[in-house]
């Protein structure tokens, strides 16, 4: 799933390079951690991943639809 660079995807994203790497550092450690869980362990990781992951794409589009709801003139459904 490598998509080129940290800078390149924050700066695709537009949001701080540092924030970006410092969440691929927690989800890392997550991952980390997650050997000798019990199976229900497991899956509450597996599911506030899922969660996070979740929220941030919700957090992107909220902000497409507002540069996009600018009424600027500048971007048009076609």
């Amino acid at each position: 799933m490598a998509r080129g660079s940290v800078k390149e995807v924050a700066d695709e994203l537009g949001i701080d390079p540092g924030r970006l790497s410092k969440w691929r550092q927690k989800d890392s450690s997550l991952v980390r951690s997650a050997e000798g869980l019990t199976e229900e362990q497991r899956e509450i990781k597996r599911l506030q991943k899922e969660l996070k992951e979740a929220q941030l794409e919700r957090d992107i589009l909220k902000k497409a639809v507002s540069i996009f709801s600018r009424g600027d003139g500048r971007y048009t459904g076609s």
